[in-house]
């Protein structure tokens, strides 16, 4: 697991960041807000522990940026203020839990597993649904269905399956042969050009609906993924 620390305390971020390794996660820490939010336009993490006050950015506009772009992804707010407005607010932007500084490690890393399995029940339990949505996507699986700001994509079986494969995995690349392997799985033959039509066609299909439509991504010499961090 991937977990990003976001605080301007230079010695609190490397107490955690030492903490959270020793317990196998790989971390990455920021000291603010807008560096972090630079950095997780290449990578969303899979927990956020964010500062409340920071310069440049602070961390109630970091958690209302990562809200647009993931409603699931943990998040939990760090900060020496223990006013009861403060708390709140982190809250009701969307954090999933609050400590006030200063904390025991041992503590933090509790909350963290926690988290972590909330997470997991969250996923299960998404996928129990059938459904998946990602920014403006939302895909009906049981009903074939795909919608692009609420309104209907017209699509093929084969345009809705290759969607689906990319956008359950946004920010990973699908080489072509992947494609292929999980849309043909039954030893089909089909050339790599084949991928590249349907990828061209279901492009021109959601670009009619939305001009600004850019979230399939071509990865020359490698294939194709869905932006990971929404436009």
């Amino acid at each position: 697991m991937h977990i990003a620390v976001v605080d301007d305390e230079s010695d609190l971020r490397e107490t955690i960041v030492f903490a959270l390794t020793k317990e196998g996660y790989e971390t990455r820490a920021y000291k603010n807000g807008l560096e972090a939010w630079r950095s997780f336009k290449n990578r969303l993490p899979d927990l956020v522990l964010l500062d409340v006050t920071m310069p440049e950015m602070d961390g109630l506009e970091l958690c209302r940026k990562l809200r647009t772009v993931s409603e699931t992804l943990p998040i939990l707010f760090l900060s020496s203020r223990d006013e009861e407005i403060d708390r709140i607010l982190g809250l009701e932007l969307g954090g999933d839990d609050y400590m006030c500084k200063p904390f025991s490690i041992r503590e933090l890393i509790v909350k963290i597993k926690v988290l972590f399995r909330r997470y997991s029940a969250r996923k299960v339990e998404n996928r129990s649904d059938h459904r998946i949505e990602h920014g403006l996507l939302k895909l009906d699986i049981d009903k074939f269905l795909a919608f692009w700001k609420e309104n209907v994509i017209d699509l093929t079986v084969t345009e809705f399956n290759i969607l689906r494969f990319l956008v359950e995995s946004p920010g990973i690349v699908r080489t072509r042969d992947a494609l292929i392997e999980q849309i043909y799985p039954n030893g089909t033959y089909v050339s790599e050009r084949t991928i590249d039509t349907h990828i061209k066609r279901l492009r021109k299909k959601i670009e009619f609906m939305d001009a600004d439509f850019e979230e399939i991504e071509t990865v020359y010499g490698l294939g194709y993924r869905y932006r990971e961090f929404p436009s």
